[in-house]
């Protein structure tokens, strides 16, 4: 039994999952990288008020965009030509981008190279969440995703400390530069055995993305997977993003700036997603955890807009307590791969979570609506509410999955 357990701390800490987990670090560090710097690198261009607002939600939008266009493409190659090779192009992809970011001289450019890093950054977590859960047994795969998603949302927290000690090119040189030392790493790492498996058997349909629409069950699956994430990305680019602006319409008594504000809620969600994925092994379901973290997150929400004449440090504190409740990102991406059968795994796991950073999108362009006719506070509620009861229903709807058996396929009509 000792030697069991032994066994088991060593598979959590395996290579592929700390290269996974690294992966994911440096992703979360170019994405959150622009929330960080938007304002002094708008302003660089000669940008003020209300055009920091207006043309960063349009760059925003353009790096999900990208990452809703990388997810599909990443997640029809994962199952067609295997996870580690995904891993690596897509790392490839969002370190050239990030170098070239930091040459950046003109706002159009400045657009572009915000897709093609979100073409790139797609792919990091769906390949290393579906390589670990296929290389861990079932009974200790819900400790390694957590692993892979509390050390990764810490690159938020590292993108604030480089983006305070560096003007805003070199931020972005610096994340190209984590990329590259990360692909030496990658190089001997093992591949999926489940994949290898279905590699060799014939007649298998793999990565067919058309199949999540085709039956009615898979469609539903695939949309309920998503909408539970939406919240999380509610908070984070709205709420977190735009802090701000909303410190001063809420008259915080002081200065905020999103860099610490983004720093604050990942260092929040790297305790949630530590404190969700242990309760999940502890409770031995995904769902009961995902519903408790959803109404945390509800009330974290509500506090944020009832602080009143708070001080800058304790609108910090909520910023981390939206983070902590948003902490079940990990488990809703493990959830998506459980959904699935092998063929189909990395096509769902990379799509899900970068469809919901899409719905930033969508999120962000309601925010803008509602802002015009309601106001700052009660647009973002609303947009909110939606979001958040559509994540409830969708939860309900899907099946307990903390010990099913991902060795399986997809069969297709």
């Amino acid at each position: 039994m000792q030697q069991k357990e032994h066994s088991s701390i060593r598979d959590i800490f395996s290579l592929p999952v700390i290269v996974a987990a690294l992966g994911y670090f440096v992703d979360i560090y170019d994405l959150v990288l622009f929330s960080i710097v938007r304002v002094p690198s708008l302003k660089s261009f000669g940008l003020s008020g209300k055009e920091l607002i207006d043309y960063g939600v349009f760059l925003l939008n353009m790096q999900m965009i990208g990452m809703l266009v990388g997810g599909v493409l990443w997640g029809w190659l994962g199952d067609k030509k295997g996870r580690l090779k995904i891993m690596f192009a897509s790392i490839l992809l969002y370190s050239l981008a990030n170098i070239a970011n930091g040459f950046v001289s003109s706002l159009p450019a400045y657009a572009v190279l915000r897709f093609i890093a979100g073409v790139g950054l797609a792919g990091e977590l769906g390949a290393g969440i579906t390589l670990v859960s296929e290389v861990l047994h079932t009974r200790i795969r819900g400790y390694g995703t957590m692993l892979v998603a509390s050390i990764g949302v810490s690159g938020a927290i590292l993108a604030n400390v480089v983006a305070n000690a560096y003007e805003w090119h070199s931020a972005f040189f610096i994340g190209g530069g984590l990329g590259f030392l990360l692909l030496a790493a990658r190089v001997k790492v093992a591949e999926s055995g489940m994949f290898k498996a279905m590699e060799e058997k014939t007649g298998v349909s793999r990565g067919n993305m058309l199949a999540l629409f085709t039956d009615r069950n898979r469609f539903f699956r695939y949309i309920n997977s998503i909408m539970i994430g939406v919240p999380i990305w509610f908070v984070v680019g709205v709420l977190i993003t735009f802090s701000p602006e909303f410190a001063t319409e809420l008259h915080i008594t002081g200065p905020v700036t999103a860099g610490n504000s983004v720093m604050y809620c990942y260092l929040g969600l790297v305790f949630g997603d530590l404190s969700s994925g242990l309760l999940s092994q502890l409770l031995q379901s995904r769902k009961k955890v995902i519903l408790l973290f959803m109404l945390l997150s509800v009330g974290a929400v509500a506090l944020y807009f009832l602080q009143g004449q708070s001080s800058p440090q304790f609108f910090y504190l909520i910023c981390a307590a939206l983070g902590f409740a948003g902490g079940y990102w990990a488990i809703f991406v493990t959830v998506a791969a459980e959904q699935f059968g092998t063929n189909l795994r990395a096509t769902v796991a990379t799509t899900v979570p970068n469809i919901v950073r899409g719905m930033v999108v969508p999120i962000t362009m309601l925010f803008q609506l509602c802002r015009s006719f309601l106001g700052l506070e009660s647009g973002a509620l609303l947009v909110g509410a939606i979001c958040s009861i559509a994540a409830f229903f969708s939860l309900g709807a899907l099946e307990e999955t903390f010990h099913k058996d991902l060795d399986y396929y997809e069969e297709f009509i």
